[in-house]
């Protein structure tokens, strides 16, 4: 089989984290090491590495050691001059969206007979563009219709989302492939350290700073607390990189004199010491407008954290009724919230604890058996 590994190798030579869609291709590599070859698109051509090769390139991006990208430009520029191709016609894993939005995609499909798996994370583009960059609605249309026309297959990461998937092709009388929900898994992070990394109550948000993750509440939230407690107000850690069209967000970490100190800013965390903030904070909180999935709030929940999270359908689909649902808009309430999970003595915070012992998280073996399942059926289908 090929994995389409060009966004996975754009961005590793960028330099840049992976984000929550590109460790989900990273898992795919892992799992498929040694059954499968490197597809990259360069230069306007499909480029696909040997088995040697495609190994090599495969364990830099999952080693994440950068080498100045020696190996994957090496790599690439030598099958790129032989021009080499496999001869056979078989499966092609596109897991991160990359690519399906140019009109040639699917027509290389066709040519070269593959039996495409794709991979859909979320509809956010097309249910809510306003979040998204300019553009990107008609890219992700281009993209579910390279999907829908030339797809095998399609894997979706929540019934959530292939509910919407399901209502917007029935809205345009589109068939859809044979179409199967595997849950994401947690990363498995490593083990806490034992002391606290800050000695006052925090809350932790963690994600990309973008306009749909609704930091912004959270920051205007936290300057009345401050204005109201001073010293004694809990501290806010906010993990994650910078994206894009926050900059709203972006000037109150900075120029903000009244959260300076009481903000702490992680744009890049180890996983050791991402589970420590985690493990120590009195809750994690996830205002998000809209989610394809939400690993941090599984994330939490498996290191035993309490989450207060928007009444999103994909949250209560993978957390049941453990979290604090409160409106993404409803400032009151998540101030309400937040006092109350300070407190040493909270109820409510301690029996939310209660209910995480009863939690399970997915696995990537469930994943998995998903998705052999669905290669199985493709082989038989031919």
């Amino acid at each position: 089989m090929l994995i389409d590994i060009t966004r996975l190798a754009d961005r590793f030579l960028q330099n840049r984290l992976p984000t929550g869609v590109d460790r989900v291709s990273l898992r795919y590599l892992r799992r498929f090491i040694d059954r499968s070859y490197a597809l990259i698109r360069f230069a306007g051509r499909w480029v696909e590495l040997n088995r040697r090769d495609s190994r090599r390139v495969f364990e830099v991006l999952l080693d994440g050691v950068s080498d100045e990208g020696s190996v994957i430009r090496r790599c690439v520029a030598q099958a790129y001059v032989l021009s080499w191709r496999s001869r056979h016609c078989g499966v092609l894993f596109n897991t991160g969206h990359s690519g399906l939005d140019r009109p040639d995609y699917g027509v290389e499909v066709v040519k070269r007979c593959l039996k495409p798996v794709f991979f859909l994370h979320d509809l956010i583009p097309i249910s809510h563009p306003e979040y998204c960059r300019a553009g990107e609605t008609a890219r992700h249309h281009r993209r579910l219709e390279t999907m829908l026309s030339t797809g095998k297959c399609l894997i979706v990461n929540s019934q959530a989302t292939r509910d919407e998937l399901m209502a917007y092709a029935r809205e345009r009388g589109i068939d859809v492939p044979p179409c199967a929900v595997a849950s994401l898994a947690p990363a498995r992070l490593p083990a806490p350290f034992h002391g606290r990394p800050e000695k006052r109550p925090y809350f932790v948000i963690l994600g990309t700073i973008e306009p749909r993750k609704n930091h912004s509440l959270l920051l205007h939230l936290w300057r009345q607390l401050v204005a109201e407690f001073g010293e004694a107000a809990p501290k806010l850690v906010v993990i994650g990189q910078r994206g894009w069209e926050c900059e709203q967000v972006v000037d109150l970490l900075d120029r903000c004199a009244a959260l300076q100190g009481h903000v702490i800013e992680l744009p890049r965390c180890e996983d050791r010491e991402l589970s420590t903030w985690l493990a120590h904070a009195q809750a994690l909180l996830f205002p998000s407008f809209i989610e394809g999935f939400g690993m941090p709030l599984v994330e939490a929940l498996m290191l035993g954290v309490p989450v207060i999270a928007s009444d999103l359908p994909v949250f209560r689909e993978i957390a049941g009724d453990i979290p604090l649902y409160l409106d993404p808009l409803d400032g009151p309430g998540w101030r309400r919230a937040v006092l109350e999970f300070v407190r040493p003595d909270s109820i409510e915070r301690q029996t939310q604890i209660e209910r995480i012992e009863s939690y399970a998280p997915p696995t990537w073996e469930q994943h998995f058996a998903v998705v052999e399942d669905l290669l199985r059926e493709i082989d038989v289908s031919g």
